[in-house]
Formats: structure tokens, C-alpha cells, sequence
């Protein structure tokens, strides 16, 4: 098992709006007070086989609400459309490594324009892909569904790389959030968080819940509780991502 994440740091939950029913989009948005930011995955029917939403989508979602936006790019050429999800006024902006032609200048792109950068990894591609990032993202994604459609099941074989990726983080000292998207739940958050991760998207079971803001508490409860009875990390020297 890696390293574990440690009290200090704040388990966040992200609903992903995926599996919102966007014909009360605002109202839905509105019912999750204790989300810590909201996470809208952008798909362009090439890179995944699906289609979204775009900038025109995000644009009136941050005219909405005032929490974080959490953008996924799951695009060909993040390094052509990305910059303007950041223009946009979202706070944090995640493109594929599979995708990104430079992703390093893309990252500082980001982060020049005042959001937090973030590289993501699909099922089959390893850690060590994102290595050679850690000084340029605040956040690693890893998917834990293979991309493009909701409500799918958790792929357990993604846990030895979030343990893989928090152990490298941890040696970096660097504060980089790691973020699981896909199939989280109330009966995988626990395997999540032990891995390492400390961010997680949940879409199909906040919003098929009864009480879809409820359900976020609940996550982070199971999360929290799960962090908690671990043994912390030492956090002396730790340095900031920026």
C-alpha cells in the first residue's frame, strides 16, 4: 500500500454533472451546497466516443454558481482549446497526456491565466507518464472508468497507480491533488482514498440519490473516516505547486 494521505489534507468530493438532468441544470447545481467544486467533463466525440457540451455549457455554468469549476478535457488538441475553459473563469482545467501535444507548455499556459492545471491518465497508461509533470500540475487525474459514458464500474486494476502516484507525489513534496474520475461511490470511496487519492468525481451517485447533496456528505464522511484512521504522512518541508 502507499503512503498515506494524511490528516492534514482535505478529502474533496467533485459531482460531475455528467449524470445531471440538464434540462434543470441550474437548479441541480444549486441543490449541492457541500460539493467542493463541480466537475463538468467536456467530450468531443474523437477522443472518447461521446459527445457533451463545450465552452458555450461551461460559460453558463459559471454564471451559476460561484464554486469551483472543475473542467475534464477529454478532447483532441487540448493544447488549441484549453486555454479558454481557463479564460472562462474555471478554476481548475484537466487535459489527457494521451491527447497533449506540449504538455508541459499547456500546464504553464494554465496556470499563467489563473487556473490550476491538471494532467489525465486513462486506465491503460502508466504513472510514470505524468512523472516528469509534477513540478508543471496541481492535480493528476486518474480515470478509473475506461472515458467517455457515465455510471460505469470501478476498474480496481487503477489502484496499484494511484498508489504509485501518491508515493511519487509524496516524494516530490509537492502539494498536487490526486483526483479518481469513474464509478466512484459509497462502495468504493474507501478503496480510493486507501490507494491514495484525496480528490473524487462522483456523478451517477450523487445525482440518482434521493438527496443528491446528502450523498455528497456521505462520500466525504466515508472518505474522511477512511483517512483518518490512517497513519499520517509527515507534511515538514512540504512545498507549494505554484
Amino acid at each position: 500500500m502507499s503512503e498515506p494521505i494524511d490528516r492534514l489534507t482535505s478529502v474533496r468530493i467533485t459531482p460531475s454533472i455528467l449524470n445531471a438532468d440538464f434540462t434543470r441544470l441550474g437548479e441541480q447545481i444549486a441543490g449541492l451546497p457541500s460539493a467542493d467544486a463541480i466537475h463538468l467533463d467536456v467530450m468531443d466525440n474523437h477522443f472518447v466516443p461521446n459527445l457533451t457540451f463545450g465552452l458555450p455549457v461551461v460559460q453558463s455554468v459559471r454564471a451559476m454558481t460561484t464554486l469551483m469549476l472543475d473542467i475534464h478535457l477529454m478532447i483532441e488538441d487540448p493544447d488549441r482549446w484549453a486555454p479558454a475553459y481557463a479564460e472562462a473563469g474555471a478554476e481548475s482545467v484537466t487535459f489527457h497526456m494521451e491527447a497533449a501535444h506540449a504538455p508541459v507548455r499547456l500546464a504553464r499556459d494554465l496556470r499563467a491565466k489563473g487556473a490550476r492545471a491538471g494532467a489525465a491518465l486513462n486506465p491503460a497508461t502508466s504513472a510514470e507518464a505524468v512523472a516528469g509533470m509534477l513540478g508543471e500540475v496541481d492535480t493528476i487525474l486518474v480515470m478509473s472508468v475506461e472515458p467517455g459514458f457515465g455510471a460505469q464500474p470501478f476498474l480496481d486494476l487503477v489502484l496499484p497507480k494511484i498508489a504509485r502516484l501518491r508515493s511519487m507525489i509524496s516524494a516530490s513534496e509537492l502539494e498536487i491533488w490526486l483526483q479518481v474520475d469513474g464509478g466512484v461511490s459509497l462502495e468504493t470511496v474507501e478503496r480510493c482514498v486507501e490507494a491514495g487519492a484525496d480528490t473524487l468525481v462522483a456523478g451517477s451517485a450523487v445525482f440518482r440519490a434521493d438527496d443528491p447533496d446528502a450523498m455528497v456528505s456521505r462520500l466525504r464522511a466515508v472518505a474522511v473516516k477512511t483517512a483518518g484512521r490512517m497513519a499520517p504522512a509527515q507534511v515538514s518541508g512540504r512545498k507549494r505547486n505554484r
